[in-house]
C-alpha cells in the first residue's frame, strides 16, 4: 500500500496519514467503513449503540456500539447529489432518477407502473430560456458571429460576444423565476388539451392524466433550461389507457401552445423597468418510441441522459457549488468572467427584489427549484427507492446476525437505538483511501457493464 501511495505522488501530510492509517489497528474496518459508503468524499460520523431484544422474554438478541469502531464512530453516506460534492453519492443518486424515469417510460410494477405504459402517448420536450444577447457558439458548418469556428471544447463558448450589452439583470432574474415559468407552463398545458379535445377543462380532467418527470440543466451560457418527458395517462393514472382522442399529435400540439402562452411577470425595481418573462424559441418536443429505430429517441436514451444531468449544477458553468458571501470571494476562487457577472448580477439585484432570496442562489447563478422533479403519478418516489434500498441491506444485516424478519408474526423483537452527530468528512490518509476505493467500485461497474453483452449472447447461444 505504501508503494501505491508513494507512486500516485501524494503530498507529505496525506503519505504520513497514509501510513498512520496502514498501520493503526482498527485499519481493515476503517477500509471496510469506508467501502459500505461507496468511497463517500463526506462520510457522516455518528456515535451511539443499538440493542434488539426478543419482545416477549426481554432476552438481548443482538446489540452494537460504535465504541468498538476506529475512533468511536460509524460512518455513514453522506447522500450528496453533487457529482462536484461527492461523486460516489451522486452515483447513486443518478441510478435512482434512472430507474425513476425508466419506470414511467417501460413499466415496473414493482415501481407503481404497469408495462402497458409503453402504449401510453409520450415526449421527451426540452423548453429553454430566450437570448439575453448574442454569445459565442458553434452554428452547425457555419462559423460563430466572430467569425470563428470553435473547437467543441472551446472556453469561449457560451460567453457574450460583447459582454458590456450582455443583459445580465435578465438572465438572473430568468433562472429565479424559471420553476414558476415551468408551473405556469403546466397549468395552461392542461388547458391547450382541453381545448384541443373539445371538452371543457373538468370534463378532460376526468378523462386523462398528464404526467411528467423533468430535470434541470444549465446551458454554456448559463441559463437553465428543463428536459421532461411528457405523458398521457387516462383518469386513474398510469394503470389506464389514455382516451382514444389523447394522441402524440395532440399531445405535442399542446406543448408548443402551452408554451408559447406561459409567462411570469418582474415588476420594476429601481432603474430596472418592469419585464416579462417567457420561454425561449427553441422549444423541441420529439416523440419517445418504446425501441430506438435510428431516428427517434429511445426509452433507454431518456432515462440515461436524465440521470446524467440530475447530478449537475451550475458548477458546469465555470461557478463553484457552494455559497457565496462577497463580490472579493470571487477573485480569490477564481471565476471566470462570465459566470462571475451572473454572480455579480445576483448579489446587485438583491436589494431590489429581496423576496427572491437571489444573495442566497447567486452561486446557482439564481435558479432557486428542484432539479428532479416529478408529477404524482409518473411512477415511484427517490424516498420509495432509498427505502427499498435501505430494506434489502437491513434483511440482509438480520440475515447475517440470525435475527428474525420483522414481518414474521410469531416472532417480536424491539429494537432500541441512541444516535448522536460526531462530525464529518475523512482525514487526509482517509481521504486519499475513499478516493481509491471510489475508482476500484466504478471500475469493476465499468467492466461488468462491459462484459454484460457477452454473458448474454452466450446465454443465448447455450439454449
Amino acid at each position: 500500500m505504501t508503494d501505491t501511495a508513494t507512486a500516485a505522488g501524494l503530498d507529505p501530510a496525506t503519505l504520513a496519514d497514509v501510513l498512520r492509517l496502514a498501520g493503526s489497528t482498527g485499519f481493515d474496518r476503517i477500509q471496510e467503513q469506508i467501502r459500505r459508503t461507496g468511497g463517500c468524499t463526506d462520510p457522516i460520523h455518528l456515535m451511539g449503540s443499538t440493542v434488539t431484544r426478543d419482545a416477549a422474554t426481554g432476552q438481548v438478541l443482538h446489540s452494537y456500539s460504535t465504541d468498538t469502531e476506529p475512533g468511536g464512530r460509524l460512518r455513514l453516506a453522506c447522500g450528496n447529489r453533487r457529482a462536484s460534492r461527492c461523486p460516489a453519492c451522486a452515483w447513486t443518486y443518478a441510478g435512482d432518477t434512472y430507474h425513476l424515469i425508466r419506470a414511467g417510460l417501460v413499466g415496473d410494477p414493482d415501481k407503481g407502473t404497469p408495462h402497458t405504459i409503453r402504449d401510453h402517448p409520450r415526449v421527451f420536450a426540452t423548453l429553454t430560456a430566450p437570448s439575453f444577447g448574442p454569445v459565442h457558439n458553434r452554428p452547425g458548418n457555419r462559423p460563430c458571429r466572430c467569425g470563428t469556428h470553435h473547437t467543441e471544447d472551446a472556453q469561449e463558448l457560451g460567453t457574450p460576444l460583447d459582454p458590456d450589452t450582455y443583459d445580465y439583470a435578465g438572465a438572473v432574474l430568468w433562472n429565479n423565476h424559471a420553476s414558476e415559468l415551468w408551473r405556469y407552463f403546466t397549468i395552461y398545458l392542461r388547458r391547450e388539451i382541453a381545448k384541443r379535445a373539445g371538452l371543457t377543462q373538468k370534463a378532460a380532467r376526468e378523462a386523462s392524466r398528464v404526467s411528467f418527470g423533468k430535470v434541470a440543466e444549465y446551458q454554456k451560457r448559463g441559463a437553465v433550461h428543463f428536459h421532461a418527458v411528457i405523458r398521457f395517462d387516462g383518469p386513474d393514472g398510469p394503470d389506464d389507457p389514455p382516451p382514444a382522442w389523447a394522441t402524440l399529435d395532440l399531445l405535442t400540439d399542446a406543448i408548443h401552445a402551452a408554451a408559447a402562452r406561459a409567462e411570469v411577470d418582474v415588476p420594476a425595481a429601481g432603474e430596472l423597468p418592469a419585464r416579462t418573462l417567457r420561454w425561449g424559441t427553441q422549444l423541441d418536443v420529439r416523440p419517445i418510441r418504446a425501441f430506438g429505430d435510428g431516428e427517434e429517441i429511445s426509452e433507454q436514451a431518456v432515462a440515461s441522459y436524465v440521470a446524467k444531468y440530475a447530478t449537475k449544477a451550475a458548477e458546469t458553468t465555470g461557478t463553484v457549488d457552494r455559497r457565496i458571501g462577497n463580490k472579493e470571494a470571487l477573485i480569490l476562487l477564481g471565476v471566470p468572467d462570465h459566470p462571475r457577472r451572473l454572480i455579480e448580477a445576483c448579489l446587485d439585484l438583491h436589494a431590489l427584489y429581496p423576496d427572491r432570496k437571489l444573495r442566497d442562489w447567486a452561486h446557482m447563478l439564481g435558479f432557486r427549484g428542484h432539479f428532479s422533479t416529478k408529477s404524482r403519478s409518473y411512477s415511484t418516489t427517490l424516498g420509495a427507492l432509498r427505502q427499498t434500498r435501505a430494506d434489502y441491506r437491513a434483511a440482509q444485516q438480520r440475515a447475517a446476525l440470525g435475527l428474525p424478519d420483522p414481518d414474521d408474526t410469531e416472532a417480536t423483537t424491539l429494537t432500541l437505538a441512541h444516535w448522536t452527530y460526531a462530525g464529518h468528512g475523512h482525514t487526509p490518509g482517509e481521504s486519499w483511501l475513499a478516493t481509491t476505493i471510489r475508482r476500484d467500485i466504478q471500475l469493476n461497474r465499468e467492466t461488468a457493464r462491459e462484459e454484460l453483452p457477452a454473458l448474454l449472447d452466450l446465454e443465448g447461444a447455450a439454449t
